[in-house]
Formats: C-alpha cells, structure tokens, sequence
C-alpha cells in the first residue's frame, strides 16, 4: 500500500480493498472505465439530472472510492456540456415579500405552481407540470398534466395523487393561476377546508419555494432534451 493512503480506512475482504469512512464503506477502484461509469451514472442519468457538484458527489461517494475523486467528480461537472448549456441564472428580480405563517407539520401548507411550454412527451404526450412543494419538509412533487387541463382536471389530478397520501392541506400558496380562480376550484378548496393564500400579482416571485424547484426542473428537462426526447415512457416517474 502506499504511504499516501491512509491505512486504517482500508480494509481486505476476499481480495477486495474497501475504503471506510464514518458513513460509508465502498469497494476501492482503479479501473478508469469503471469509474467513468459510475460518473456518468451519477450525475447524466434520468434519476440523476444532472444536479450540482455536491449532489453528484454525494451519490459518488455511496458507491466506490478512488484516489482524488473528489477532484474528478469536481472536473466531470465542471465540463458536462449539457450543463453548461443549460446553466441559467437563479438571481431574482426585487418584488414585494408576503408575511407567510409557518406550518407544524408536513404537508399542511404547500407552494403550487406550473410549468408550461413544454415540449409533448410520455404517452399522454404531457406539455405542462404542476410542481407542489411542502413547506414544511421542502419536499416537491411534480405532476406531468396538461396546460389546457380544466379546474376539474386539475382538482383529480391533487386529489388522486396528492391528497390520498399526504392528507388535505390547510393552506395553499399560489400566483393567481385562473385555475384557482375559478369557481369550481374554490368551491373543491371549500370543500377540503382549505384556505387560499395568494402571492402578489405581477410578482410571482413571492411564492419563492415552487419558483426555485421550478428552475430546478427546468433545468433537468432543458438538459436531457437538449438532443431531442430520449425519456419517452419516464413520465410516470415524474412525480418521484
């Protein structure tokens, strides 16, 4: 072993090295062509998508070691050309703030909002996303849908699959989508005991906890369309 390594962290079992952390402890490689593939998986992937350096490094990390790995993964990321491509800018334009009260629990206040102008994909050929985000656990949810989806549509979609498993929300944060606006949306939030919450009009920036997992999913899609449909039958998975 070479005096580099740190010998306590390694360990031989069948003629396998494994490498040891506090956390984890992964088989150690040397081979390139395997560790391109774990690269590649790790962050080019449809459950991947091409996150940051620090997401990447975190699914590298559970799967095997070798040396400066932190430094390759940095360098992989770095030149992903369709990240490069796709990098846009998170810097919001100023806007009046909303005062929003605090939920208790999960699922008690959720941020709605839509993704339209998509391009027609899966076999319903979806063009549009409804994103739902818990306040509470920051947890997002994503609902291939239609754009010219009726309130009622809509409503199912929640209520099918939302609703049966996170139980019905108390208050909703939204732009004034005319979704919400209609009667019959209103009157299903009635119905479910739930209490409207608006963001400011002309500053959608207000609902900032769907906005940023929007642009977390637009540039997951802009990457993996950036060379035409290749996920045609993923979109049952969209909501995971």
């Amino acid at each position: 072993m070479e005096k580099t390594y740190d010998e306590g962290r390694f360990h031989l079992l069948d003629g396998i090295i494994y490498h040891r952390t506090k956390h984890t402890c992964v088989m150690t490689v040397v081979d390139r062509s395997l560790i391109d593939l774990v690269l590649k998986e790790c962050h080019d992937s449809p459950f991947s998508g091409h996150l940051s350096e620090d997401r990447t490094r975190e699914k590298v990390k559970t799967c095997i070691w070798w040396p400066m790995w932190q430094k390759n993964v940095a360098e992989y990321c770095k030149t992903c050309d369709r990240c490069q491509k796709a990098n846009t800018s998170t810097g919001k334009s100023l806007g009046n703030m909303i005062k929003t009260q605090e939920p208790s629990r999960s699922w008690e206040i959720v941020h709605m909002d839509w993704v339209t102008g998509l391009p027609p994909g899966g076999n319903r050929s979806y063009n549009a996303c409804l994103v739902i985000v818990d306040r509470f656990s920051k947890t997002p949810i994503f609902l291939p849908c239609h754009k010219d989806d009726t309130a009622m549509d809509t409503a199912l979609l929640i209520w099918n699959r939302v609703v049966s498993w996170t139980g019905i929300f108390t208050n909703i944060i939204s732009d004034r989508d005319p979704k919400f606006t209609s009667a019959l949306w209103t009157n299903l939030h009635q119905l479910f005991g739930t209490k409207l919450s608006f963001s400011t009009a002309y500053h959608p920036q207000t609902d900032g906890l769907a906005e940023r997992m929007i642009q977390t999913l637009e540039d997951m899609v802009r990457r993996f369309c950036a060379y035409g449909l290749e996920f045609k039958y993923c979109d049952v998975f969209a909501h995971d």
